[in-house]
């Protein structure tokens, strides 16, 4: 007759953390037939490691007898160990044009290696311009392209092949001819293709409208496969929201949050939602700027909400703002 004590068990049970067991499943282990003293005795010895500060399992709650393994963690020693600071990630910002300069919040945002830029647009005012040319002035870094706006069906789509040809003053190619960047064909399960402690730009995170909660789950996934490196995550945004499809579980795990709006008929607005951490007051401050060729941002400038009609475009009793000419918004 098998007789089991606390000792097999915890031993057992130590390369189950995070998983959840049974006692059925624990006496199918042991080999525990009906017959055995231990068919009963398992019970007491699963309650013994249950009990105390330093146990093992817990109840899982939903029902008798199924129980969840607790993961051992030992606390971090701050200043006994030495470390060494690491710098902040490297990652170069989308230029104006026009003057080669960087987006002038970039000088005040501090990027890590593991972090996530979060872009939330508006259909068809630039997601995808933000994020090629967040890949063009990071090329060097040799950037991870993944979702449907690079592939399709294993080929690259025809309107990136067309944004590589606009973005002529980037190199894509080696001296040998071969892809400085790397093209995967991922569109879901983003985070078992990132490659880590790499740029990887994912364009874009496509959810079911019933499913829009599991944003901040995959962004999770997302930041813990990068590694060292940074994701740039793109997805979805209505006109009137302030944050992207998902709400508030957009911003849960992300680092930098970039807003894209549309700002007239030809014209753009990128509007700073979240930075965890930066040098300078970025949060809540937007640019306009213009897009040629689907790719070139141009004339980049910080606008504010008009001070007449407060955003709203029309004033109410008088119809239509003139200060703004029922934009909105005003240049800084």
């Amino acid at each position: 007759m098998n007789k089991v004590t606390a000792a097999d068990v915890r031993e057992y049970l130590l390369n189950l953390q995070g998983r959840e067991i049974t006692l059925n499943e624990l006496r199918k282990e042991f080999r525990i037939t009906p017959e055995d003293e231990s068919w009963d005795a398992i019970r007491n010895v699963v309650y013994q490691l249950a009990k105390g500060k330093n146990r093992l399992i817990k109840p899982a709650g939903y029902r008798d007898g199924v129980y969840k393994v607790i993961k051992q963690v030992k606390p971090i020693s701050v200043f006994g160990e030495k470390r060494e600071r690491k710098p902040p990630f490297e990652l170069s910002f989308p230029r104006d044009f026009e003057n080669g300069m960087e987006f002038p919040f970039a000088e005040n945002v501090v990027v890590r290696g593991g972090d996530a830029v979060l872009i939330a647009g508006f259909s068809n005012f630039g997601k995808t311009t933000i994020a090629m040319n967040f890949a063009g002035e990071n090329i060097e870094k040799a950037p991870v392209l993944l979702g449907n706006e690079y592939s399709k069906d294993g080929e690259p789509t025809p309107r990136f092949l067309s944004r590589l040809d606009s973005m002529d003053w980037v190199e894509w190619a080696n001296a040998d001819g071969q892809d400085k960047f790397l093209l995967k064909p991922v569109y879901d399960d983003w985070a078992e293709h990132v490659e880590p402690d790499r740029i990887n730009i994912i364009d874009w995170v496509n959810i079911d409208s019933s499913q829009l909660h599991k944003i901040s789950s995959i962004m999770e996934e997302i930041k813990t496969a990068v590694g060292n490196g940074v994701a740039i995550i793109v997805i979805q945004k209505s006109e009137t929201s302030e944050t992207g499809r998902g709400g508030q579980f957009t911003k849960d795990f992300s680092d930098c949050e970039l807003l894209i709006d549309k700002h007239t008929e030809f014209e753009s607005r990128i509007t700073i939602g979240k930075v965890k951490e930066y040098t300078g007051r970025v949060v809540g401050r937007s640019w306009a700027y213009e897009i040629h060729q689907g790719v070139k941002i141009q004339r980049v400038r910080e606008v504010v909400k008009c001070h007449t009609c407060h955003g709203f475009k029309f004033i109410k009793g008088k119809g239509r703002c003139d200060t703004c000419d029922a934009i909105g918004w005003l240049d800084k």
